[in-house]
């Protein structure tokens, strides 16, 4: 195999690894062993080991001395250590991209808004696990709308910060349904603010949109709340 078939074979690993992990098929917590990760994928154990180090560093995957790799658990103090950094820097980034952004950034903005909504939600099979085919057009939309922000490194920031948030976020529907939420209603309110060159609106609702999230999880974490803050 050439080393671009290797480096594309690699990719398409760790593209399906991602998915079963985003999709709920690997749950948080649970181990991720060489040998069955390489018979389940039909791959080398050194090319699982490579998609393992690179799910380490966008925050799906954890390791631990003595456990090895797995899923990244779900915790009260992580999920509130990651919020308060992701409703700081996240949006900030968009207010920056909404004073910053130039006509193609809304552009592109209102496309990824339009394929968003037309993207199924759920799968009827499956009701209680968000698609992925919304997870990719939800996650398209959240970068589009930051991206108008010319600080590279806020930019970079507050896109890994969001990486590592979508696990919690996949699980709120699984593990935290709510029926009332309306997210159609949010995402179309965060375009409209941000078309509108609202940055301080923009901003506000960024941060509800992150912090609801947290709200509906608090109850899905297996370990108890920090009472103290």
């Amino acid at each position: 195999m050439t080393k671009s078939g290797g480096t594309t074979r690699t990719d398409g690993i760790h593209q399906a690894l991602r998915a079963d992990i985003l999709g709920g098929r690997l749950v948080p917590g649970e181990r991720l062993k060489f040998p069955d990760l390489a018979d389940r994928y039909q791959v080398s154990v050194g090319a699982t080991r490579e998609v393992l180090t690179r799910l380490v560093a966008e925050g799906l995957v954890v390791t631990k001395a003595h456990q090895g790799y797995q899923v990244r658990p779900l915790s009260h103090r992580d999920l509130a250590e990651l919020t308060q950094a992701r409703a700081e820097i996240e949006s900030l980034v968009l207010r920056l991209s909404v004073l910053e952004g130039d006509m193609p950034w809304e552009a592109d903005a209102v496309a990824a808004h339009h394929l968003l909504e037309r993207t199924p939600y759920r799968n009827p099979a499956d009701p209680d696990r968000l698609t992925d085919e919304w997870s990719q057009a939800h996650a398209a939309f959240h970068h589009a709308l930051l991206a108008g922000c010319a600080n590279q490194r806020l930019l970079d920031a507050a896109r890994s910060l969001r990486q590592e948030a979508e696990l919690y976020r996949q699980w709120s529907v699984s593990m935290g349904n709510e029926p009332g939420r309306d997210v159609a209603a949010e995402h179309r309110a965060l375009l409209d603010a941000v078309l509108a060159r609202d940055a301080d609106h923009a901003q506000q609702l960024l941060r509800d949109h992150i912090t609801h999230t947290t709200q509906l999880l608090i109850s899905c974490a297996p370990d108890q709340p920090n009472r103290d803050g």
